[in-house]
């Protein structure tokens, strides 16, 4: 493999308020898969992820806990490690913004800045969000409230220290536009270049003083760092950087850094902020920040308090790690959020890892064994008009998936490989070797089927080991051989040495699971949590009363608003509507009702109200418009089980026939939500 020269790829650092749920590791396992798959293309690759440990929530969670700060952060911070480590991901520093390298150098940047004229010391006076550790003007305010996290705001004013951010803005406004792989997906650019770039950039705060939990600024004791230029700083201070200009060779061999891989929530810091640090500093600007969509629960953000909350290291003890990394990398579109369920699990479990992939491999393995003692070879018997279409699919995988993941379409990376595999279970139902296995004069032609589903099982199993790296590795000792490297995947087949040896007990990839026994599962996970998340709560509210950051009413009025201590029976008066005639059952026994499913859905252009969803119903799919675009985005359809009339007669809407009709309840505001069944039913089921 030729060395393809350094790669530097980071995740954001994790923030050390808590314990990271499923939403919060997609990027690092999304990270991890890159990283690995540059490797296997041949770059010197360095990897580092870590925690982001100071701020004001920091000391606010710190005292919830009865903890000192530091005792908090370590033990976040051996969470979030953990975790990580557990997700089997190959980081080559895990860095903590508590390390004595990273604050050092922390107080040296802001000195070198400040003796440049780039940083000077007035107050501040607006509005600030202790979850976001972001100030914000009111225009940037969305009722009133964050416009990122969507929470509350308060009124800050201190003394501080600030950026000149004006002075660097038309130069990165012009490096943007002169690079336009910088910020992807191109949304993101649009986003940052029309919200703050071209209406002009306000000077950034970057001490505070009204909390201790920081690093000091060596000059002025009483102010420490603010958060965001203390945690960006991490990408160049984990590999060595030094602001008096005795940076290491890792900084030199490794910086600029190829890919920030962060989620799109922090793209503001990471795409302003952060290349105008680097400007002032004289460095060269990372090559690309990627800013990734949420995974969302179920159409929505995870919350403790909403209880909708899933956690890694959950899923895995129920599904297995790869199972865990498969989901989360194929359900994610490459702009757009996606949606994780514990049905939706089982869905890809079952039919993808369990049916495509683990019956192909199982079935190729036991066939081997049965008619060759498991040892299979290329008799050279092919048949071209067979055997040629799926070499040419196997063979041409490779620059397929190259392709997706050079512009990090890493979902449809892995749909190419997963297409790879469908591909050799159509060749098993072409060649039927059960039947060749019957006749004696067919017998090189049945060595030479199983060989090539062999070197096809290979060739994919190669190309998901950045992927799936555990299970690339189980298929790779069940076919008795050794992974191939990337610039062998180019063609079918060795020059020389055309057999294979499996093994003579095929293991089980994936399991098939029954959807009902995991959802009882899932439901004791989450009552377990719901609890162990009110008692936590307690505990942090007793210790804010005796911290005086909280007044006993206060607590108590919050801890009856999580646990619904108070009684609301009687609050829902209900909605009179016009009633209308009355109608025969024989009339209502016309009407056709059904569960269906949204497997896709998508806006009508050049229309405010109506999505188009295609809406599978028993061995149907129908394609249904419906009046809703400004209560539901197209993405949060996607997965939903609905009730649909079916045997509505079709109707054109916006130039798009509709074939049905998805039900919904109105209120007196014209707000409106789909009707769902109560309990997990199958697409078709009769509603009556």
């Amino acid at each position: 493999m030729i060395n393809k020269g350094p790669y530097y790829i980071t995740t954001a650092i994790a923030y050390t308020s808590g314990k990271p749920h499923i939403g919060n590791c997609y990027e690092i396992i999304l990270a991890d898969a890159i990283a690995r798959y540059r490797k296997a293309e041949g770059f010197d690759v360095h990897f580092q992820t870590g925690s982001d440990e100071h701020g004001q929530k920091i000391e606010t969670r710190a005292i919830e806990e009865g903890m000192t700060p530091k005792e908090f952060v370590d033990m976040t911070a051996g969470t979030i490690k953990e975790l990580w480590d557990m997700m089997g991901t190959s980081y080559d520093r895990f860095i903590r913004t508590t390390d004595a390298d990273h604050e050092r150098q922390i107080q040296k940047i802001f000195k070198k800045l400040y003796d440049q004229g780039d940083i000077y010391k007035s107050s501040y006076e607006g509005k600030y969000c202790t979850e976001c550790e972001a100030f914000y003007t009111e225009t940037q305010l969305e009722d009133g409230k964050c416009p990122v996290c969507g929470g509350a705001v308060h009124d800050e004013k201190e003394e501080a220290y600030f950026f000149k951010m004006k002075k660097y803005a038309d130069r990165l406004i012009e490096h943007i536009n002169t690079h336009p792989e910088f910020i992807q997906p191109v949304s993101r650019k649009n986003e940052m270049m029309n919200n703050f770039l071209l209406p002009g950039l306000q000077d950034l705060c970057v001490s505070r003083t009204s909390f201790k939990w920081g690093i000091p600024v060596d000059f002025d004791e009483k102010h420490v760092v603010y958060v965001w230029l203390d945690a960006l700083s991490n990408y160049i201070t984990g590999i060595g950087y030094d602001a008096d200009g005795e940076s290491g060779e890792l900084y030199k061999k490794y910086w600029p850094a190829d890919l920030h891989l962060i989620g799109k929530d922090i793209i503001r810091f990471h795409t302003i902020y952060w290349p105008i640090f680097l400007m002032a500093l004289g460095e060269p600007l990372p090559k690309q920040v990627f800013g990734h969509p949420w995974l969302l629960q179920g159409g929505e953000k995870m919350s403790k308090s909403k209880g909708n909350v899933i956690y890694v290291d959950d899923m895995i003890n129920i599904f297995g790690l790869d199972a865990v990394r498969y989901f989360v990398l194929h359900e994610m579109p490459y702009e757009n959020d996606g949606t994780i369920t514990w049905e939706l699990m089982v869905e890809r479990v079952n039919s993808d890892l369990a049916n495509t992939l683990g019956n192909l491999v199982n079935r190729t393995v036991a066939m081997s064994n049965k008619y060759f003692g498991g040892t299979v070879s290329d008799k050279g018997a092919a048949v071209p008009e067979i055997d040629d279409d799926m070499k040419a699919v196997v063979s041409g995988a490779f620059a397929r998936v190259e392709e997706d993941m050079d512009t990090l379409h890493v979902a449809d990376a892995l749909t190419e490989i997963f297409a790879l595999f469908k591909r050799l279970n159509k060749y098993i139902d072409e060649t039927e070797p059960w039947v060749l296995a019957k006749d004696e004069a067919k017998k090189d032609r049945l060595s030479t089927v199983l060989y090539n589903l062999c070197e096809g099982i290979r060739i994919g199993a190669s190309l998901l080991a950045p992927f799936l790296p555990t299970t690339a590795g189980k298929i790779a000792d069940q076919l008795g051989s050794s992974l191939l490297d990337f610039d062998a995947l180019g063609t079918f087949g060795p020059a020389e040495g055309r057999s294979f040896t499996v093994t003579d007990k095929p293991e089980i990839l994936f399991a098939r699971l029954d959807k009902e026994e995991i959802l009882k599962k899932a439901e004791e996970v989450q009552n377990r949590q719901r609890e162990e998340f009110i008692e936590h709560q307690k505990k942090a509210f007793t210790n804010l009363v005796a911290a005086d950051r909280m007044t006993k009413e206060e607590a108590d009025a919050k801890l009856k608003e999580l646990t619904g201590a108070e009684d609301h029976s009687g609050d829902d008066k209900g909605i009179d509507i016009e009633p209308k005639a009355t109608i025969s059952y024989d009339d209502f026994a016309k009407l056709q009702f059904q569960v269906g499913e949204i497997l896709a859905c998508e806006e009508v252009k050049k229309s405010k109200k109506l999505l188009c969803s295609q809406v599978k119903v028993g061995s149907r799919t129908l394609q249904i418009v419906s009046g809703i675009k400004q209560h539901y985005s197209a993405e949060e359809m996607v997965g939903k089980k609905v009730m649909v009339l079916t045997n509505l007669a079709p109707a054109t809407l916006a130039g798009i026939e509709s074939q049905g009709m998805l039900l919904c309840a109105e209120d007196e505001n014209g707000e409106l939500a789909l009707v769902v069944p109560e309990k997990d039913m199958p697409n078709g089921a009769e509603i009556c």
